[in-house]
């Protein structure tokens, strides 16, 4: 709907907003300074301000936050009760009422799962994630490992464990082609408790994810998809940690909501097959893609858009803290800007498709509060490198101290359940504030690119699966938003 002009809307927004408020405090009228104050630590002293902002100003600090968060979380609420209860077959095929309506007094036979693994040269982690994979406490009853465009040894590595293996065949459409060829033949023989699973390659699953799965389908006949609560590999120094502790706050923050997901990740999703069916019926009508298409060829972070086309046909979905993966993360900056840019690309490009529905409000939302952080933190920081460079004489002020104590302890907290290495880099403050410029440059260079119509790209050697996090900066696109 908006194509190009999705990243001028956002930007638009965004600077208008930020706008607005440096207005309405700028027109603050100016107050006296207090007086400076003496203050000794040891044998050194210093000099101390107990000047604080206008109470006003603070309140409407204050107010204007939870006017936001609680505006948003009530429309998302509203949003979500309006499509659990929507009764229209022909746009919402996959709304509650109407699943729970249709299956009522059926049995569908008994959890089964068809784990489909798509793979593309992966023969050097491929045998850690079919280990991982085999000796689930709840095993799948068929694999099949995608072996797309391979040149390596991947194909001989899963017939090595016994398994199925699907080469594909004239396939140019990346990881979503690979997937679309073996789900055409799959899916019209699939029933209601038919459940199946895409499985990256690279993948680790906790031991439990599977019968994890079995438990929530079998007691919610109105559940469509599983997604997967991801962590970070082990290595890759200090950018491997920074990208570990990113993702155990998004763990966090679905856990806090009770499992509602921002997006199905790819490393590991588990979907109804009548839920992926409905997708490629609905396709070019209700939702966009090629019709008969479950996954959308022309999107950028195909988990993302598919994620959009569920919630979009009213399905309801979760992310039970129970099921784990382990990921890779990028080695290098190069690697992980490549990544991100996909990401944010990706991002814009779907909510653009999509345009603005009540299921896609939220993502706007998303979208919207990465770019005002984008806007909020780049100012803090120049503000500062302005003041260390202006300033004969250091003054500290207890106000901003007390401030800036909170969010140190709301940064280690949150990042708490990462262990220790992760506790002490959030501590220090300053490394992820750089993480979070970095992710900064890869959010503007999106929107440039989106709006220039430059053609978005893979790039060797990144990960195909989009992470939504929302809320913090460094949680960029789904791992879109910050706190």
């Amino acid at each position: 709907m908006f194509g190009r002009a999705v990243g001028l809307l956002v930007a638009a927004v965004v600077t208008g907003g930020a706008t607005l408020l440096w207005v309405a405090v700028s027109i603050d009228m100016p107050r006296a300074r207090g007086a400076l104050s003496e203050g000794k630590l040891g044998q050194g002293e210093f000099l101390y301000s107990s000047d604080v902002p206008a109470p006003h100003v603070i309140l409407a600090a204050i107010a204007l936050a939870v006017f936001f968060a609680a505006g948003l979380n009530l429309l998302e609420w509203r949003v979500t009760n309006m499509l659990r209860r929507s009764s229209n077959g022909a746009r919402t095929s996959l709304a509650p009422k109407l699943i729970m309506a249709a299956t009522r007094g059926v049995f569908a036979g008994p959890v089964s799962f068809t784990v489909l693994i798509p793979a593309y040269n992966e023969e050097a982690s491929l045998s850690a994630t079919l280990t991982s994979l085999l000796s689930q406490s709840h095993r799948p009853e068929r694999v099949i490992v995608i072996a797309d465009n391979c040149t390596d040894g991947t194909a001989a590595i899963a017939r090595g464990f016994g398994l199925e293996v699907y080469e594909t065949r004239g396939n140019t459409q990346k990881k979503a082609g690979a997937l679309n060829q073996v789900l055409s033949t799959l899916l019209p023989s699939q029933g209601d408790n038919d459940i199946i699973m895409v499985l990256d390659a690279d993948t680790i699953l906790g031991s439990g994810f599977l019968e994890s799965g079995a438990a929530r389908f079998e007691a919610d006949r109105a559940l469509m998809a599983i997604g997967g609560l991801f962590h970070g590999k082990p290595g890759a120094g200090l950018l491997g940690q920074m990208q570990r502790n990113e993702y155990t706050r998004y763990s966090s923050q679905v856990n806090r909501r009770r499992g509602k997901v921002f997006v199905l990740t790819g490393t590991a999703s588990m979907f109804r097959s009548r839920a992926l069916r409905e997708v490629a019926r609905n396709r070019s009508t209700v939702i966009p893609g090629t019709r008969e298409d479950v996954y959308d060829t022309h999107a950028l972070t195909e988990d993302n858009e598919l994620t959009l086309a569920l919630k979009t046909l009213g399905a309801v979905i979760t992310s039970p803290a129970s099921c784990t993966v382990v990921t890779e993360v990028m080695p290098s900056l190069r690697s992980l800007w490549v990544q991100r840019l996909r990401w944010q690309r990706g991002a814009l490009e779907n909510i653009g498709a999509y345009g603005i529905r009540r299921p896609t409000l939220r993502y706007w939302a998303q979208q919207l509060g990465i770019g005002y952080s984008v806007i909020a933190l780049t100012s803090f920081l120049s503000l500062i490198v302005i003041t260390l460079l202006s300033v004969d004489l250091w003054i500290w002020f207890p106000f901003w101290l007390g401030l800036g104590t909170a969010f140190t302890i709301e940064r280690v907290v949150s990042a708490w359940n990462g262990g220790w290495p992760a506790r002490l880099l959030a501590v220090t403050v300053v490394p992820e504030l750089v993480f979070d410029m970095f992710l900064n440059l890869v959010y503007l260079k999106g929107i440039f690119d989106i709006t220039r119509g430059r053609q978005g790209a893979w790039g060797p050697g990144v990960d195909a699966n989009p992470v939504v996090v929302g809320g913090e900066q460094s949680d960029q696109t789904q791992l879109s938003g910050a706190s």
